[in-house]
C-alpha cells in the first residue's frame, strides 16, 4: 500500500468546494483532463510524486489531504518533494539515479556527500534524510522500523504506476537468462509485435521513468509479451495486478532460494484467492523437490 492515503471522494469534494475545475488541476500538474477525471472516478490513482502538487492546487496541507501511515522512508521524502527518481541523478551529480535507487530499495547506503544535496531538494534536514534512509534499510532487511518488525517481502510496495510496474519487471523478474533489455531492445520488440513502428526508444524511456504515464493498448500488449506477463498487469486494477505481482515475487524468491518463505507468509496485504494460493503452494513443493534433487 502507498505511504499516503488517496481518497478520491475527498479530493473530488474539496475540488468542487473550492470551485476548481478538473482542467485547472490538470494544467497545474501537467497532465490530461481525463487523467484527473480517472483519479476521481477511481479508475486510476495519481503517482505519489504528484500528491504534493495536487494538495497545493487544492489549497490543503499535504498531511491533511493525504495522511501518511507511519514515518517517511527515502521514497516517501522524494515523493513528498514531487520528484521522480530519475530526477535525482542531476541533484546528486551522477550519471544515473542508481545511488538513490539502491538506497530506497535498502541495497546500499548513500554516500555522505549526496546527503546535503538530497536534503535541500527534499526540503528537509540532513538528519531527516539519514533517519529516512535507516527506515528504508530496515524495511529491506526485515528489522524493526519505528518499533515494529517488518517482513522484507511485505515491505515491498505493490507497483501501482506504469513506470513502477515496468521497473519492477526489469529489476527483479525479467524472465530471460541474459538480463533485462535496454530501451532500444524493448522498442524493437514492441514494434515487431505491432508489425510497424509504434514506439521509439526515447518513448520507452519516458514510460519507464514516469515522464509519460499512459500509452496505447498495442504497446502494452507488446510490452507484456516481452516481459512475460499478462497485459492485465498493466491495467489499473489493483486486484489483478496484485495477483500477478505475487506470482512474480514467487519466481524471484525461487531464484534467490526463498520459496519456502513465500508459502509461509501466505496471502499478502492484497490477498491471494484460495485457488491461486493453492497453486503457489504446489509450485513451491515442486521447486523445493527439484532443488533437493540437484543437491
Amino acid at each position: 500500500m502507498p505511504a499516503r492515503h488517496f481518497d478520491r471522494a475527498l479530493v473530488r469534494s474539496v475540488r468542487r468546494a473550492a470551485e476548481i475545475s478538473q482542467s485547472d488541476v490538470a494544467n497545474a500538474l501537467g497532465t490530461a483532463d481525463s487523467t484527473v477525471a480517472g483519479w476521481e472516478l477511481g479508475s486510476s490513482v495519481p503517482d505519489l510524486e504528484k500528491l504534493a502538487a495536487l494538495a497545493q492546487v487544492l489549497n490543503r496541507p499535504l498531511d491533511v489531504l493525504f495522511p501518511r501511515d507511519g514515518l517517511p522512508d527515502l521514497t516517501d521524502l522524494r515523493c513528498d518533494a514531487g520528484l521522480y527518481r530519475y530526477e535525482t541523478a542531476a541533484i546528486i551529480g551522477t550519471k544515473s539515479d542508481g545511488p538513490v535507487a539502491g538506497a530506497e530499495q535498502g541495497v546500499r547506503r548513500l554516500k555522505d556527500r549526496y546527503l546535503p544535496y538530497l536534503a535541500e531538494a527534499y526540503h528537509v534536514t540532513v538528519d531527516e534524510v539519514k533517519r529516512a534512509q535507516d527506515r528504508s534499510m530496515a524495511k529491506a532487511s526485515g528489522e524493526q522500523v519505528d518499533g515494529k518488525t517488518t517482513d522484507a517481502t511485505e515491505s515491498e510496495r505493490l507497483p501501482r504506476t506504469l513506470a513502477e510496474k515496468i521497473t519492477f519487471l526489469l529489476e527483479k523478474s525479467f524472465p530471460g537468462p541474459d538480463g533485462a533489455p535496454g530501451d532500444a531492445e524493448i522498442a524493437a520488440s514492441i514494434n515487431a509485435h505491432a508489425g510497424g513502428s509504434v514506439i521509439s526508444a526515447e518513448e520507452v524511456r519516458d514510460l519507464r521513468t514516469g515522464v509519460s504515464e499512459t500509452t496505447t493498448p498495442l504497446v502494452l500488449e507488446g510490452l507484456a509479451g516481452l516481459l512475460g506477463v499478462t497485459p492485465l498487469y498493466f491495467q489499473p486494477d489493483d486486484e489483478v495486478a496484485a495477483q500477478v505481482y505475487e506470482g512474480l515475487q514467487l519466481l524471484a524468491a525461487h531464484r534467490e532460494g526463498k520459496v519456502g518463505r513465500v508459502r509461509a507468509r501466505g496471502a499478502g496485504a492484497q490477498g491471494l484467492p484460495p485457488n491461486l494460493l493453492a497453486l503457489v503452494s504446489e509450485l513451491v513443493d515442486e521447486m523445493q523437490q527439484k532443488a533437493s534433487e540437484r543437491e
